[in-house]
């Protein structure tokens, strides 16, 4: 399912270098499916806010990488969708499955 996201990356420090300043390593990595996301902007246009989703790991002080993100139940409460669309619930199965994939590996 994931391969048919439409995804990318964007890194931080490369940007904070660009202004002066330095940034642990961070990345960001925006996703989204059509299929997924239109329905239910189509019960609330405003879902389009959040949508692609965003997903952020970055290493703290000690060396440690966080992965962290917002829920999609959280963003759906937020524009007043319900929690069981089925569209929500795929893209929640996706997001664990990216993230606990992203843990794995570390």
């Amino acid at each position: 399912m994931l391969s048919k996201n439409r995804h990318q990356t964007a890194t931080g420090p490369k940007g904070a270098a660009s202004v002066g300043e330095e940034l642990r390593p961070t990345q960001m990595l925006m996703f989204g499916n059509p299929k997924l996301g239109a329905p239910l902007m189509l019960t609330q246009q405003s879902m389009g806010l959040d949508l692609q989703l965003r997903v952020v790991s970055f290493e703290d002080a000690d060396g440690k990488v966080h992965v962290v993100y917002h829920t999609p139940t959280a963003l759906a409460d937020a524009h007043g969708i319900p929690a069981d669309r089925p569209a929500l619930q795929k893209i929640t199965g996706a997001l664990d499955k990216l993230t606990n994939k992203a843990i794995a590996a570390e």
